[in-house]
Parts: C-alpha cells; sequence; structure tokens
C-alpha cells in the first residue's frame, strides 16, 4: 500500500532547520520523582517560558508532595561530563543552579560555569533542613565560596537567605533585603531575589508578603502578594528557571523579576494537588481553556490567546525566540 504526499511535506525539515532555535537554558538540580520542584520544576517552567532546558542531573531525590526523606548525590565526574557534552554542542543563554547534591558537585559546576563568564547565572537555594547537619553545612560553605561568585542573582525565601547569608543574626527585627545583599555580594553575587516576607497586617486585612529584588545599595523593584492559604511545594525553582529564562534573551533585570514573579503569582494560583501533600504550580495555567462564569464573563486568565496583538503568555515564542 502506497500512500500520497503532499508536494510540501519534504520542504518541511529545511524550514525547520532555518527556523530560530529557541534560547537555551542549563539548569543543574536534583531528579524530584514528584514533579513539582528540581528538574522537573525547571524543565517545565523553561519550556512554558518558550525556551529549551538543558537538564543535568546533580542528584536524585527520595521525595513526595509533602517531604523530603533523603538524597544521593550523583558522581561528580558524571555531573561533568554531562554539561561539557552538551555545551561543546548547543549554545548557551542562560543557567539556573539549584540543588547540587554535594559540596564536589558545587566545586565541579562552579568550574563549568566560569569558562562562560558572560551566561547570567541564576542561583537558587532551597530550604535543606531535612540534610544531615555536617553535609549541610560543607554544601552550604561550597555554594557560598565557588557558586555564589559566579551567580548574578541568588534567589531564596527570606528565612532561608537569612540563615545562609547571616547566621549570626540576632536583632529581634528581621534582616532587610538590603542587609541580606551586602552579604551577598561580600561573596560575589550582585543582586538577591527574597521571597516570603511578611509585612505587618493590617487591622481587619489580608496577609501579604513582599518579593524583593535588592543589592548592596537597596532595594531594586519587587511584588507584593496576598497570602495563600495553602502550602506549595516547587514555588522556588519556578521562580528561579522563569528568572534565568527571561536573562537568557536579554531582558533587562528589573523587567524580567516582575515578569517572573506575576508567572509564579498565576502559577500558584492556578495550582493543583496531585497527592496528599502539597499544592503544585501549574507552569501551563496560559495554555489551559478558559472558563466562563454564570455571566458569560471568561474568568482564570489574564490572556487572550485569540488576541494576535497582544503578547502571548510569559515566555511565548515571541517574546524567547
Amino acid at each position: 500500500m502506497t500512500t500520497e504526499t503532499p508536494d510540501d511535506v519534504g520542504a518541511a525539515p529545511d524550514a525547520m532547520q532555518d527556523a530560530p532555535a529557541p534560547a537555551c537554558v542549563m539548569s543543574f538540580n536534583a531528579s524530584d520523582p514528584s514533579g513539582a520542584g528540581g528538574l522537573s520544576g525547571d524543565v517545565a517552567t523553561i519550556a512554558a517560558m518558550g525556551a529549551h532546558a538543558l537538564p543535568v542531573v546533580a542528584a536524585i531525590l527520595m521525595r513526595d508532595t509533602a517531604e523530603v526523606f533523603d538524597q544521593h548525590a550523583i558522581d561528580t565526574d558524571q555531573v561533568d561530563e554531562q554539561a561539557r557534552r552538551i555545551l561543546e554542542d548547543v549554545t548557551i543563554s542562560g543557567f539556573k543552579v539549584g540543588f547540587l547534591g554535594s559540596a564536589e558537585n558545587a566545586s565541579a559546576v562552579a568550574e563549568i560555569l566560569s569558562d562562560y563568564p558572560d551566561v547570567p547565572v541564576v542561583t537558587y537555594l532551597p530550604n535543606l533542613s531535612w540534610m544531615e547537619e555536617d553535609d549541610q553545612q560543607s554544601y552550604l560553605d561550597a555554594v557560598r565560596e565557588l557558586i555564589l561568585p559566579a551567580s548574578e542573582v541568588l534567589v531564596g525565601s527570606h528565612k532561608t537567605l537569612t540563615d545562609f547569608l547571616l547566621p549570626d543574626w540576632d536583632a529581634e527585627r528581621p534582616a532587610s533585603a538590603r542587609e541580606l545583599a551586602v552579604a551577598a555580594a561580600e561573596h560575589g553575587a550582585e543582586y538577591v531575589l527574597v521571597t516570603g516576607v511578611m509585612l505587618p497586617t493590617p487591622k481587619g486585612g489580608n496577609q501579604f508578603m513582599d518579593n524583593v529584588l535588592a543589592n548592596a545599595q537597596g532595594a531594586v523593584t519587587g511584588e507584593k502578594f496576598e497570602l495563600f492559604e495553602v502550602s506549595f511545594v516547587g514555588a522556588g525553582d519556578t521562580l528561579s528557571s522563569a528568572l534565568a529564562s527571561l536573562l537568557a534573551v536579554g531582558t533587562e533585570l528589573q523587567a524580567a523579576v516582575g515578569e517572573a514573579l506575576q508567572f509564579l503569582d498565576q502559577s500558584l494560583d492556578a495550582g493543583f494537588r496531585p497527592g496528599m501533600g502539597n499544592v503544585v504550580p501549574d507552569r501551563f495555567f496560559w495554555a489551559l481553556p478558559p472558563e466562563e462564569g454564570e455571566d458569560g464573563v471568561v474568568a482564570g486568565t489574564e490572556f487572550d490567546l485569540d488576541n494576535p496583538d497582544q503578547p502571548l503568555p510569559p515566555g511565548g515564542s515571541r517574546r524567547v525566540h
């Protein structure tokens, strides 16, 4: 049996080869079987932003959607070879650094980053309270000494960054974003993006939290979000990989932070609970069909996908290619 094919089918591969490739973002992170964070979260977010992920496995997490039970670091030589092989083949536009599993892996990743000094690096520091104290300390020391000097932006929650950058902080007031940025700058990171800064609750009002980009001179930009009543997993990886994707295509830092924070907020707002633990961000909230309320008004999205004059959802192809 033969099947006729249109004359233009043979031209498709050439057309595809001529099309510009999306921005390529390499992520060094742990494999997360819950799909919430780690490399799973990075790949989903980078794809949602319209870029192409180059995932390098640095560790394997043993976790569910509620908590991390254990982790196994990948052999350092294997981490290095994963990255080096693909970097010899693909033009890199941005780096995202997540959890690397061991101090030795942090050293290997730092050496790779040093070979690409002009490529923006976003580093995310998760809460590692589940690690054994000695392992955690040696790992954090390596990140502080080796990864921060290569990082343009360090991302983390207010508490995590305070414990990491100002471990002796004993003032009654919480450390400011600027004070955290000053400490980060001493180790080479120019900016910090501090999330979850709790704001005073007005009488009878709702609780809000601030998310602040700061450098040693002070706060640069930020967004205030109303506090969600549920717990999430994967938010930090979502924010940092979205920011890395935007910086990879040359978006100015302040604009990139604002857009990444908005993307995170809407991903959390559309989040879902796949198991019995925490809620997972929905990075493809903008691709879901719109829902109509009783009055026929479309709800749940700010994007009009049928409007050719409107920019695509965060990271749509017109933004990142």
